[in-house]
């Protein structure tokens, strides 16, 4: 029987969102946060202890300086990533999805075998190719994330739907909204539409055709 997995995506999770998602106020009454999510707290030294590990894989990498070079709004992207990681976390919860430790493990197998392997993989990811770097820790991270969203959209029917990625979309808007969100503005304000910061150069979550429904593998 074929096993069907979530496709890793290092930029992030393997669904665009086409309705708006989050919106953010102060955090003021947070002191040492970057963001606050339904509550739960993302911590400035979270998001810098992301930082730091990207940029510790990045100078191993012959092309440090060019990499480095590339990503000069990590901190925020990083942000956007772990704020985007809740929220999914929690709509997943709002569904009934449950991901297990095996089953990202599986995953993460199936990604090493379709990139070339764990050291190609973990190339990809830390060159941040077309959008957030990210360690070869931080992979985990993404791919439970996909298989989150997978989960979401076979809970919802709409996992070959034409209209599946702003279905779910509009499930994390829901949730965002339901739970709250706040946004330390020294990292800038969200965009509703670009679901991002809006100082950000360039969004790490796209929107193009290619990427309105879940990407899915069979192995």
């Amino acid at each position: 029987m074929k096993r069907r997995t979530t496709a890793l995506s290092v930029t992030a999770a393997a669904v665009l969102v086409a309705a708006p998602l989050l919106t953010g106020c102060s955090t003021g009454a947070h002191p040492g946060a970057a963001a606050v999510v339904g509550g739960e707290r993302i911590s400035i030294s979270q998001v810098q202890g992301h930082v730091d590990a990207v940029r510790a894989a990045q100078r191993d990498q012959p092309d440090a300086d060019q990499l480095i070079a590339a990503s000069s709004t990590l901190t925020r992207e990083t942000v956007n990533f772990l704020v985007y990681l809740q929220v999914v976390d929690r709509a997943a919860q709002s569904q009934g999805v449950d991901i297990t430790r095996r089953q990202v493990q599986e995953a993460r197998a199936d990604a090493e075998a379709n990139a070339g392997g764990p050291d190609a993989l973990a190339q990809s990811a830390i060159s941040g190719q077309g959008g957030l770097p990210l360690t070869a820790e931080q992979i985990d991270d993404v791919l439970r994330s996909n298989l989150q969203i997978q989960g979401i959209a076979e809970q919802l029917g709409v996992l070959e739907d034409p209209m599946g990625g702003e279905k779910i979309g509009q499930l994390l808007a829901e949730t965002a909204d339901e739970v709250g969100v706040e946004i330390n503005p020294r990292y800038g304000t969200w965009d509703a539409q670009l679901v991002s910061l809006v100082d950000l150069d360039e969004p790490w979550l796209r929107t193009t055709d290619r990427d309105q429904q879940p990407v899915t593998l069979d192995g």
